[in-house]
Protein backbone atom coordinates (compact mmCIF):
# COMPACT_ATOMS: atom_id res chain seq x y z
CA UNK A 1 0.00 0.00 0.00
CA UNK A 2 1.57 3.47 -1.13
CA UNK A 3 0.19 6.42 1.46
CA UNK A 4 0.80 9.63 0.09
CA UNK A 5 -0.03 13.12 2.00
CA UNK A 6 -1.33 15.72 -0.85
CA UNK A 7 -2.94 19.21 -0.45
CA UNK A 8 -6.49 18.59 -0.22
CA UNK A 9 -9.02 19.52 -3.61
CA UNK A 10 -12.82 19.95 -3.95
CA UNK A 11 -13.32 16.78 -5.60
CA UNK A 12 -11.64 14.53 -3.40
CA UNK A 13 -12.48 16.19 -0.03
CA UNK A 14 -16.00 15.42 -1.58
CA UNK A 15 -15.51 12.30 -2.49
CA UNK A 16 -14.24 11.39 1.15
CA UNK A 17 -17.10 13.25 2.50
CA UNK A 18 -19.41 11.31 0.48
CA UNK A 19 -18.40 7.50 1.59
CA UNK A 20 -17.64 8.34 5.27
CA UNK A 21 -16.90 5.86 8.18
CA UNK A 22 -19.97 5.33 10.28
CA UNK A 23 -18.14 7.48 13.26
CA UNK A 24 -17.48 9.90 11.29
CA UNK A 25 -21.10 10.96 9.63
CA UNK A 26 -22.12 9.95 13.37
CA UNK A 27 -20.04 13.00 14.51
CA UNK A 28 -20.69 15.15 11.73
CA UNK A 29 -24.81 14.45 12.11
CA UNK A 30 -24.58 15.80 15.72
CA UNK A 31 -22.98 18.49 14.61
CA UNK A 32 -24.66 20.61 12.19
CA UNK A 33 -28.48 20.65 10.70
CA UNK A 34 -27.93 20.03 7.36
CA UNK A 35 -24.76 19.45 5.10
CA UNK A 36 -23.87 17.62 2.34
CA UNK A 37 -20.57 16.35 0.91
CA UNK A 38 -19.65 19.45 -0.99
CA UNK A 39 -20.66 21.68 1.74
CA UNK A 40 -18.23 20.02 3.93
CA UNK A 41 -15.75 19.43 0.97
CA UNK A 42 -15.64 23.30 0.51
CA UNK A 43 -15.82 24.22 4.71
CA UNK A 44 -12.71 22.11 4.91
CA UNK A 45 -10.84 23.99 2.46
CA UNK A 46 -10.62 26.96 4.95
CA UNK A 47 -6.98 27.34 6.37
CA UNK A 48 -4.61 24.21 5.86
CA UNK A 49 -6.29 21.50 4.09
CA UNK A 50 -4.36 17.93 3.21
CA UNK A 51 -6.02 14.52 1.97
CA UNK A 52 -4.41 11.24 2.82
CA UNK A 53 -4.45 9.05 -0.92
CA UNK A 54 -3.90 5.06 0.00
CA UNK A 55 -3.14 3.78 -3.26
CA UNK A 56 -4.11 6.73 -5.40
CA UNK A 57 -7.42 6.72 -3.75
CA UNK A 58 -8.50 9.80 -1.30
CA UNK A 59 -8.99 7.96 2.34
CA UNK A 60 -9.55 10.88 4.57
CA UNK A 61 -9.07 14.91 4.64
CA UNK A 62 -7.62 16.71 8.03
CA UNK A 63 -6.06 20.06 8.69
CA UNK A 64 -6.65 23.19 10.52
CA UNK A 65 -8.41 26.42 10.25
CA UNK A 66 -8.02 29.40 12.43
CA UNK A 67 -11.61 30.49 13.88
CA UNK A 68 -10.11 34.06 14.57
CA UNK A 69 -6.29 36.00 16.11
CA UNK A 70 -4.57 32.82 17.68
CA UNK A 71 -7.44 29.68 17.66
CA UNK A 72 -7.84 27.27 15.28
CA UNK A 73 -9.76 24.07 14.90
CA UNK A 74 -8.36 20.58 13.94
CA UNK A 75 -10.39 18.30 12.05
CA UNK A 76 -10.32 15.46 10.13
CA UNK A 77 -12.77 12.51 8.64
CA UNK A 78 -12.46 9.78 6.31
CA UNK A 79 -13.71 6.47 4.78
CA UNK A 80 -13.61 3.34 6.00
CA UNK A 81 -9.96 2.76 4.95
CA UNK A 82 -9.29 5.81 7.07
CA UNK A 83 -7.76 3.60 10.03
CA UNK A 84 -4.34 2.30 7.11
CA UNK A 85 -3.63 6.37 6.81
CA UNK A 86 -3.42 7.24 10.80
CA UNK A 87 0.54 6.35 11.08
CA UNK A 88 0.95 8.67 8.27
CA UNK A 89 -1.26 11.29 8.94
CA UNK A 90 -0.05 11.72 12.21
CA UNK A 91 3.27 11.49 10.91
CA UNK A 92 2.58 14.67 8.96
CA UNK A 93 0.43 16.03 11.40
CA UNK A 94 3.73 16.54 13.80
CA UNK A 95 5.98 17.09 11.12
CA UNK A 96 4.25 19.22 8.85
CA UNK A 97 0.89 20.62 9.96
CA UNK A 98 1.77 21.05 13.47
CA UNK A 99 4.53 23.44 12.64
CA UNK A 100 2.55 25.37 9.92
CA UNK A 101 -0.44 26.19 12.60
CA UNK A 102 2.66 27.57 15.13
CA UNK A 103 4.23 29.33 12.68
CA UNK A 104 1.06 31.38 11.50
CA UNK A 105 0.77 32.62 15.63
CA UNK A 106 -1.53 29.74 17.02
CA UNK A 107 -1.79 30.40 20.57
CA UNK A 108 -4.89 27.44 20.56
CA UNK A 109 -5.53 24.66 18.57
CA UNK A 110 -8.67 22.67 19.75
CA UNK A 111 -10.78 19.84 18.32
CA UNK A 112 -13.54 18.01 19.42
CA UNK A 113 -14.72 14.42 19.20
CA UNK A 114 -17.82 12.51 19.98
CA UNK A 115 -17.66 11.12 23.30
CA UNK A 116 -18.40 7.36 21.40
CA UNK A 117 -16.00 7.89 19.35
CA UNK A 118 -13.30 5.71 20.51
CA UNK A 119 -10.81 5.49 17.90
CA UNK A 120 -11.10 9.07 17.59
CA UNK A 121 -10.47 10.02 21.11
CA UNK A 122 -7.25 7.52 21.15
CA UNK A 123 -5.86 9.47 18.41
CA UNK A 124 -6.31 12.57 19.64
CA UNK A 125 -3.88 11.51 22.61
CA UNK A 126 -1.65 9.70 20.75
CA UNK A 127 -1.33 13.64 18.60
CA UNK A 128 -0.48 14.91 22.29
CA UNK A 129 -3.63 16.57 22.79
CA UNK A 130 -4.85 17.32 25.90
CA UNK A 131 -8.57 16.20 27.12
CA UNK A 132 -9.82 19.47 28.69
CA UNK A 133 -13.35 18.67 29.60
CA UNK A 134 -16.21 17.17 28.74
CA UNK A 135 -19.08 18.50 26.85
CA UNK A 136 -22.25 17.67 28.31
CA UNK A 137 -25.50 17.93 25.29
CA UNK A 138 -22.96 19.44 22.50
CA UNK A 139 -24.45 17.64 20.10
CA UNK A 140 -27.50 18.95 18.50
CA UNK A 141 -29.48 15.29 19.81
CA UNK A 142 -27.60 15.63 23.63
CA UNK A 143 -24.64 13.72 22.05
CA UNK A 144 -22.01 14.58 24.67
CA UNK A 145 -18.15 15.34 23.33
CA UNK A 146 -14.88 15.97 24.73
CA UNK A 147 -12.82 18.84 23.91
CA UNK A 148 -9.24 18.96 23.39
CA UNK A 149 -6.40 21.11 22.70
CA UNK A 150 -2.99 21.82 22.03
CA UNK A 151 -1.05 25.15 23.48
CA UNK A 152 1.40 27.36 22.28
CA UNK A 153 2.93 25.99 26.24
CA UNK A 154 2.49 22.65 24.95
CA UNK A 155 4.40 23.25 21.74
CA UNK A 156 8.50 22.81 23.28
CA UNK A 157 9.02 20.07 20.76
CA UNK A 158 7.98 22.46 17.50
CA UNK A 159 10.44 25.64 18.02
CA UNK A 160 9.07 28.40 15.75
CA UNK A 161 12.43 29.24 14.26
CA UNK A 162 12.18 25.66 12.81
CA UNK A 163 8.75 25.81 11.07
CA UNK A 164 10.06 28.29 7.97
CA UNK A 165 9.80 27.20 4.81
CA UNK A 166 7.47 23.87 6.46
CA UNK A 167 4.88 25.38 3.60
CA UNK A 168 7.53 24.02 0.77
CA UNK A 169 7.33 20.27 2.68
CA UNK A 170 3.68 20.97 1.57
CA UNK A 171 3.84 19.86 -2.11
CA UNK A 172 1.85 22.17 -4.58
CA UNK A 173 0.36 24.80 -1.92
CA UNK A 174 -1.35 28.19 -3.31
CA UNK A 175 1.44 29.93 -1.15
CA UNK A 176 -0.64 30.78 1.36
CA UNK A 177 -0.45 26.86 2.85
CA UNK A 178 -3.52 26.04 1.41
CA UNK A 179 -4.46 23.41 -0.63
CA UNK A 180 -5.87 24.14 -4.68
CA UNK A 181 -9.69 23.85 -4.72
CA UNK A 182 -10.88 21.92 -7.97
CA UNK A 183 -9.85 18.92 -9.58
CA UNK A 184 -6.48 17.71 -9.19
CA UNK A 185 -4.06 18.87 -12.19
CA UNK A 186 -1.78 16.18 -13.94
CA UNK A 187 1.30 17.03 -11.68
CA UNK A 188 3.10 14.13 -11.34
CA UNK A 189 3.43 12.22 -8.12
Amino acid sequence: MTLRIIPATLRDLSYIAANLRPEDRAEIDCQLDQWSPALLALTALQGFAYVAELDGNPEAGFGAAEQRGGLWIAWSWGTRRMRRCVPGITAFFNAVLGPQVAARGAWRVEARALAANDLALRWLGRLGATQRCRLPGYGRNGEDFFLYDWTREGWTHVPVSKTTGTEAAAADTDGRGQGCAGARGSAPG
